[in-house]
């Protein structure tokens, strides 16, 4: 096994002595012990093998050894590599269990054997290494440890999102449905058939109707229907009085300790035979009845716009982006924006709850007064009717009503707002930057024909014309790619390119002065155009001056994209800026497509573009809205709804601290004076309804999206 230059032949020199030690271990003094006269069969079955090995031996060099030969010698030379990955390799599990060949024997072996004893599977590979490394090459396979590939899977974040939804939006949506809309309508709807009972036995009494002896029947009534409507409104009653445990105070916990008081006022009136105000309680809760259902439809909608998504877009603010002014860029969404904020109360919320806490105040202090006055049933009418018209019973729906509105819109588009934030980082002067896509989705430029004017090659022209364009970039760009598919033409590359920011660009390509835009540039840059060839909606190419193809375009008005533009281009306080590169676009052109006439929508020269298209939003900036979807309208719903928004909440808690704040006057004055005459069930209703009516029409203005 020493020897360097051993041939096949040399296989008939071992005896099975040197076998049996190889492979068996076998002691060398009885290497064939009979038993009883038998053969072991390990022996026998070893001496046949032994027979096969000599059959092997005589065949001639030149052969390459079959694979069924199990020698010693010819599977000495395969490293251990070789061993587990050959399926003919020989079999040693017949034999004992210390038959294994040692480690350093098998190296030597594998170090002295010969080129013709290596098979021709190995030979092969070994051919592909270098000479210097081709002996060390199974060796340091053997030893560098395999690192598996790194996998990139696409849909790798879309299932983290889905996790994300399902454990937050998802779950949160189906909690609101097991809770569901439908107690709330039938309490709103019985509460609006209390009020209309009670207003219409309070105009019976006002007008003299009620009999005398039928008085303490309509007082029980009134009650009657007072706390039946409590019971409908049970939860909002507790929910109110938990606050209070809890050191807050909302318009809920005046709701509540409002009725506490009409009990204990209605006690007074069975004594003084004097009708309750229940009539404008039960349009209070009513109210805030109507309140509580909207809250939780806003909810189900903004949790059912989420839970659909599989794509998150958000909208965030940059200074300084367009004349000095912030702009609204578009970047990819995270869902921790949203339910970061959502639950937050906003800044009106807390004015409000502000508000109710301090009218409560002032009302302690009136009916303090008017008890030091004139007595304690005076002040607990003043109170009772104090707490009614400190709140109209359309303060209840001031912000939910429009928010609710709102929600129903933008669910539509598949978008939801991040909180007040989002509502006031929307509200400001600003630029809305406009891409080619944001007009025409992809799909809706599509190619109507090609048209050729010169004897040049069309699928040159067709070259040289998609090179630009693809350079260019832009709305036009799958266009032309698609183009160039179908005529099997390859791009080029473009020197020397210009945007002339006028309908065109150009440059040159394969050495050659290549023009490409609209009708109006080739003419402004001196290309005769045949007659015949107008076409409005065509881009026109043009070698060393030379007309020389016209490629009809048709662009479709997407809804989504007509509705987006009418909606920017409608607020004063938003510039829709283009930064397309289809030359086709041009202001005349976006316009009239579109029935533009605000003269707000701004085109700046190529380099403005270039550089606007450029600015990112920083990381970590504040997102202001989440889109579910990539359309124009997703957005601008976005932007021009949170201003509506804002200017809503803003008119109607102006209206109703102006309703409520005269309404404590008033009563101030009649504690003073202690006149009863005016604080009659009537007047408080009606004072309730006549600050409802502009309350509930201020509320509209969400609609203005």
């Amino acid at each position: 096994m020493d020897h360097t230059d051993q041939n096949l032949d040399d296989l008939q020199d071992f005896s099975l002595d040197d076998i049996l030690n190889e492979f068996h271990d076998a002691p060398e003094e009885s290497p064939l012990e009979e038993q009883d006269g038998v053969l072991d069969p390990e022996l026998e079955a070893l001496l046949g093998e032994v027979d096969q090995v000599t059959a092997a031996a005589e065949v001639p060099p030149v052969t390459p050894v079959p694979e069924t030969v199990e020698s010693p010698e010819a599977e000495q030379p395969a490293s251990h590599e070789e061993h587990l990955q050959s399926d003919d390799t020989l079999d040693t599990s017949s034999l004992s269990e210390d038959t294994t060949a040692a480690p350093a024997e098998a190296q030597e072996a594998a170090e002295a054997a010969p080129d013709s004893e290596v098979s021709q599977e190995e030979t092969i590979r070994l051919d592909d290494v270098p000479p210097q490394d081709a002996e060390h090459s199974e060796e340091d396979a053997a030893e560098e440890p395999t690192q598996p590939p790194l996998v990139f899977d696409p849909r790798a974040h879309l299932r983290e999102l889905k996790h994300k939804l399902v454990a937050g939006p998802e779950k949160r949506y189906y909690e609101l449905s097991e809770l569901g809309l439908g107690k709330l309508q039938a309490s709103i709807i019985i509460n609006l058939i209390i009020v209309v009972l009670c207003a219409g036995a309070t105009v019976l009494f006002a007008m003299d109707l009620v009999p005398e002896n039928r008085m303490r029947l309509l007082i029980f009534s009134q009650v009657l229907a007072m706390l039946m409507s409590a019971l409908l409104g049970a939860s909002l009653i507790i929910d109110g009085l938990a606050e209070l445990l809890h050191g807050r105070f909302s318009v809920n916990t005046m709701m509540a300790l409002t009725f506490v008081v009409c009990c204990v006022d209605a006690v007074f009136c069975l004594q003084d035979l004097r009708v309750p105000c229940c009539a404008a309680f039960s349009l209070e809760m009513t109210m805030a009845l109507c309140a509580r259902y909207q809250e939780r439809s806003i909810e189900l909608g903004q949790m059912d716009t989420l839970r659909k998504a599989v794509k998150l877009h958000s909208v965030v603010k940059v200074p300084d982006y367009y004349q000095g002014a912030p702009g609204f860029l578009r970047s990819e969404g995270e869902l921790e924006d949203f339910w970061d904020v959502y639950e937050k109360p906003s800044s009106p919320k807390k004015l409000q709850s502000f508000y109710a806490f301090l009218s409560f105040l002032l009302c302690v202090g009136i009916a303090v007064l008017a008890g030091v006055l004139h007595g304690t049933s005076l002040a607990v009418q003043v109170f009772a009717t104090s707490l009614l018209v400190a709140v109209p019973a359309s303060f209840f729906v001031a912000l939910t009503r429009p928010a609710a509105i709102l929600e129903r819109r933008l669910h539509m588009v598949g978008t939801v707002l991040c909180g007040w934030q989002g509502v006031k980082g929307l509200s400001c002067k600003a630029a809305f930057p406009l891409t080619d896509s944001d007009l025409f989705p992809l799909g809706s430029t599509k190619l109507n024909g090609v048209k050729f004017y010169s004897d040049r090659d069309p699928d040159m022209i067709v070259s040289y014309t998609s090179s630009l364009i693809l350079e260019a970039g832009g709305g036009l760009v799958p266009v032309f790619q698609q183009l160039m598919t179908s005529r099997g033409v390859a791009q080029n590359l473009v020197t020397n390119f210009r945007n002339y920011g006028n309908g065109g660009v150009g440059g040159e390509v394969c050495g050659e002065s290549v023009l490409v835009g609209n009708l109006a540039f080739l003419q402004e840059m001196g290309v005769e155009i045949p007659e015949g060839t107008m076409v409005n909606q065509a881009v026109y190419a043009a070698i060393d001056g030379q007309l020389c193809a016209v490629v009809a375009i048709s662009y479709a008005k997407m809804r989504s994209s007509a509705a987006g533009m009418v909606t920017l281009c409608g607020y004063s306080k938003l510039t829709p800026v283009m930064l397309g590169g289809d030359f086709i676009l041009t202001e005349s052109y976006v316009r009239t497509k579109f029935g533009i006439k605000s003269k707000r929508l701004a085109f700046p020269d190529p380099e403005t573009r270039q550089a606007l298209a450029a600015r990112q939003p920083e990381e970590g900036s504040t997102s202001l809205a989440i889109a579910t979807r990539d359309d124009l309208v997703s957005y601008a719903y976005a932007v021009t709804g949170a201003r509506a928004l804002r200017t809503s909440s803003r008119l109607g808690m102006i209206l109703h601290l102006v309703g409520g704040i005269l309404g404590m006057l008033i009563m101030l004055v009649l504690a003073i004076l202690g006149s009863t005459e005016l604080l009659t069930p009537a007047n408080i209703l009606l004072y309730q309804l006549v600050w409802m009516v502009p309350g509930l029409l201020i509320t509209e203005w969400a609609r203005n999206v």
